[in-house]
């Protein structure tokens, strides 16, 4: 099952289950999917974006939540971060497993020897593969200085 099916499936149990907080989330999920649908509207009848897209979005409003929970409890906030807490609880349900510190080290090592990278002028070659491969299963933010370290 796809990744928009899944989502879907999961907004229509919340509107069943008249839990308010995860149908808003969702709503928020579906919103900035078909955002992003109407962005690369496609001419050839496609149906929009795929699961890697759609990764890639979820993705993201984890790393925004996950800021505004630290601007929150900055602030004081605390009420406001719990509402974001929930929120990213409800996104990485629909993310992949988070690779460990340990596996995208030996991620980075294969893509280097997959590309052949040598230098520092590889670094972009390494970090396409590795987005082809591992979108929504390492932070990349992360990973660039891993493997800008590995090709100096």
């Amino acid at each position: 099952m796809d990744l928009r099916t899944r989502i879907t499936d999961a907004l229509k149990q919340a509107m069943k289950d008249k839990a308010a907080q995860r149908l808003s989330t969702l709503r928020l999920i579906n919103a900035a999917i078909k955002d992003k649908d109407i962005a690369v509207r496609m001419d050839d009848g496609d149906t929009g974006v795929g699961d890697p897209e759609v990764l890639a979005i979820l993705g993201k409003m984890a790393k925004q939540r996950m800021e505004s929970v630290r601007a929150y409890e900055e602030g004081g906030r605390i009420d406001l971060a719990d509402r974001e807490r929930e929120e990213i609880q409800v996104i990485e349900e629909f993310l992949p497993r988070q690779l460990s510190d340990a596996e995208a080290a030996k991620a980075v090592d294969d893509a280097i020897a997959e590309v052949g990278a040598t230098s520092i002028r590889d670094m972009g070659k390494v970090i396409g593969l590795l987005k082809g491969k591992y979108t929504g299963q390492m932070d990349f933010g992360a990973v660039g200085p891993k493997v800008k370290d590995r090709l100096s």
